[in-house]
């Protein structure tokens, strides 16, 4: 079955899900029974297998974990042909290597997703700062919070050249445009803080007074404090209409030259300094959006193949320019600006969805991960057949191997 719902006693509703099968289909089929996974990417359209094979992040990864961490079971077609079925206690290296291992040991043909009762309405919030340091100290604390109502957070960068309302969200209301434009005319740069709470009619009374608790003693600037309420798939699905629009106007078949890379906390504010004051703001080209925002690491399991920085808390800084035919050149070569400052300061980046061309350079990204790298491939795929195009082995040290 493409998308099934069950339950069972011991781990709860969960839905089994063919590797091929989009999110936005599971959500609408997991809804039907009143559920839905907690952990999303921001952008819907998108495979299972894929997202599996990398991680699958988005604002609720610093509660619920990637969505690597919320899979029960894989059925995986190795590099050698066999089918096996596999979990955390059975076949248990295959699973931990297919987890976030970019297509190299496996093709995920069906998952076992964790469930949870559905919400029905989202109360979305935006604030704004003009001052990092506080921007990122209200993140650190909302993410470490107990008790706490908070099931979403991102942050963004607002600078001059990109639109107030991005392609991924119109969301502040036309009549404050002028307002937030000359607040950034005056800072240059500015940070969102994005944050929501899930409810239902049941919890509605409560909503309010929780978020108020929650936002009690933050320090973004006074007057610049946004929300509305929308529905629970409406909140989700929120980059769609964005896309569609793109699409009706030729822009969105266009290259990409996205980076996103995951920062360490300890480095994050010379990472501002550098990144965003420095190289952004002198190449003026960055019209698309900046994300910035921190996730905890004990949400991640470190036996599965994605790679994190080693620290407890750490961001993940999404630059997702929308580049055109005529200039994805310069968006390129400000990424490799980024990386290259990021190495001689010395910032221990991670790249997720990583793109690396040396085979050092993957060595690097995996680290103490690299060996049991090695040998699940030798293990899973010894002919290599499986994602060569990622360069990850180059073929003489890997017979040497």
């Amino acid at each position: 079955v493409a998308i099934s719902v069950s339950e069972d006693p011991l781990i709860g509703y969960y839905v089994d899900v063919g590797g091929e099968q989009l999110w936005i289909d599971v959500l609408y089929a997991t809804l039907q029974h009143g559920l839905a996974p907690v952990s999303w990417t921001d952008y819907l359209y998108l495979t299972v297998g894929g997202t599996l094979s990398n991680a699958g992040i988005s604002g609720q990864t610093f509660r619920y974990g990637p969505q690597i961490n919320n899979v029960h079971e894989l059925d995986v077609i190795t590099g050698k042909g066999d089918f096996v079925t596999c979990s955390s206690e059975k076949n248990s290296e295959l699973y931990n290597s297919v987890l976030g291992g970019l297509g190299q040991f496996g093709v995920i043909s069906r998952a076992r997703i964790s469930l949870a009762p559905a919400p029905t309405m989202v109360k979305w919030m935006r604030l704004i700062y003009s001052d990092f340091s506080a921007f990122t100290k209200d993140q650190e604390r909302l993410i470490s919070m107990n008790g706490v109502k908070l099931n979403f957070l991102e942050g963004m960068v607002l600078m001059q050249q990109g639109s107030i309302n991005n392609w991924r969200s119109s969301f502040f209301p036309l009549s404050h445009h002028s307002r937030i434009a000359s607040l950034i005319s005056t800072h240059n740069i500015l940070y969102c803080l994005d944050l929501a709470t899930y409810y239902d009619h049941q919890s509605d009374k409560m909503v309010d007074k929780e978020i108020q608790v929650m936002l009690q003693g933050l320090a973004y600037i006074p007057g610049f404090h946004y929300e509305k309420n929308i529905s629970y798939v409406e909140f989700l699905n929120r980059v769609r209409s964005g896309e569609l629009k793109l699409q009706s106007q030729g822009l969105w078949d266009v290259p990409h030259p996205w980076l996103n890379l995951f920062i360490p906390k300890s480095q994050i504010l010379d990472f501002n300094s550098g990144v965003f004051k420095e190289i952004m703001l002198k190449r003026n080209i960055t019209n698309g959006i900046v994300l910035v925002y921190p996730m905890n690491k004990n949400k991640w399991d470190d036996r599965m193949s994605a790679i994190t920085p080693e620290e407890d808390v750490f961001y993940t800084v999404g630059f997702l320019h929308s580049g055109g035919f005529d200039n994805w050149k310069a968006y390129d070569a400000q990424n490799k600006e980024i990386l290259k400052f990021c190495s001689d300061v010395g910032i221990r980046v991670k790249q997720y969805l990583p793109n690396h061309n040396i085979h050092e350079d993957w060595k690097n990204h995996f680290g103490s991960k690299w060996k049991s790298f090695l040998e699940r491939k030798h293990e899973f795929d010894p002919r290599m057949i499986l994602s060569p195009g990622q360069k990850i082995f180059n073929n003489n040290y890997y017979q040497a191997f």
